[in-house]
């Protein structure tokens, strides 16, 4: 009796085999800015890297753009003019990989210097494609310094790590954290409930780490709207992605399609969001300690 049944149920599972064809709908490719720039003041030029790619089908990978140009140019704004504006011509790092930096074959000189960004700083990325211009505007976001990182040991599973990060909060201003706990590992949080204090908190990995690994562990300065990004892109995520993957479609960025507006700055003049890249354009101030897991 066993055997007849371990044989009708192999017939019934292998009887209703089928190949399906799934129809998708097939998009319109769109493009993905992904112009997170990270300042860190004790280094000399600040690392520009723009990455840009087109969404393709569901079951592929998107695949790299390339733009037919890129910059950005910065200053004091007042008035609703830059004053002493300066401008960085982005160029393809390699052909084909969608990756734009300072312009290296340009006959002056196209970093960004550090010494040359203040919190007045108005920062506008500007990029065509395709007969389309896209546009985006942002100032410098500031963060605080790490107090301290350190190991600790209120774990509650045998391979888990607890990271203990302590900080103070600048009492002067309204602040927002985004924290790169490296392998792709973040977390937003607003100083709320610690205004102008000092305050610690722990972050357990989940993801293997090993003993004599060592983590970079990073503070990044944010505003409410970048903010608010990343604490939607982070639930979507579940707190572990890579800044250059497919952002969700269903999160606005702040990068806009303005080829037929006369003030690409008056972003409420969009009449097609579904026409606005993915992505976010962002200037933010890092700063950064090295732990060794014990």
């Amino acid at each position: 009796m066993g055997r007849l049944s371990s044989f009708l149920v192999f017939l019934f599972i292998f009887s209703c085999e089928e190949v399906i064809d799934l129809d998708l709908v097939q998009q319109q490719p769109r493009l993905i800015i992904d112009a997170i720039i990270r300042v860190d003041r004790s280094q000399e030029f600040v690392p520009i890297e723009v990455k840009v790619s087109l969404t393709t089908s569901y079951f592929n990978e998107n695949e790299p753009a390339s733009l037919d140009t890129a910059y950005i140019y910065y200053g004091k704004e007042e008035n609703g003019d830059i004053i002493n504006s300066k401008y960085s011509y982005l160029a393809e790092q390699e052909p084909g990989t969608g990756v734009y930096i300072p312009d290296p074959d340009s006959p002056t000189d196209q970093r960004i210097n550090s010494v040359d960004i203040t919190e007045d700083t108005t920062f506008y990325l500007v990029i065509e494609f395709e007969g389309k211009t896209y546009f985006s505007k942002t100032k410098f976001i500031p963060t605080v310094p790490l107090d301290n990182v350190e190991q600790g040991s209120q774990t509650l599973f045998e391979d888990e790590i607890e990271i203990i990060v302590t900080f103070t909060d600048d009492a002067n201003r309204e602040d927002f954290y985004l924290f790169d706990y490296s392998n792709g590992n973040y977390i937003v949080s607003e100083d709320k409930f610690y205004q102008g204090q000092e305050f610690s908190f722990s972050y357990f990995y989940e993801d293997p780490v090993e003993i004599g690994d060592e983590l970079e562990i990073k503070i990044l300065g944010a505003d409410r709207s970048f903010y608010n990004y990343m604490f939607l892109f982070l639930q979507q995520t579940e707190g572990s992605f890579g800044f250059f993957e497919t952002p969700a479609a269903t999160i606005r960025g702040n990068i806009y399609e303005v080829s037929d507006i006369e003030n690409p700055e008056n972003t409420n003049n969009i009449q097609n969001p579904d026409a606005n890249p993915l992505g976010y354009f962002a200037v933010i101030q890092e700063y950064k300690k090295t732990l060794k897991i014990e």
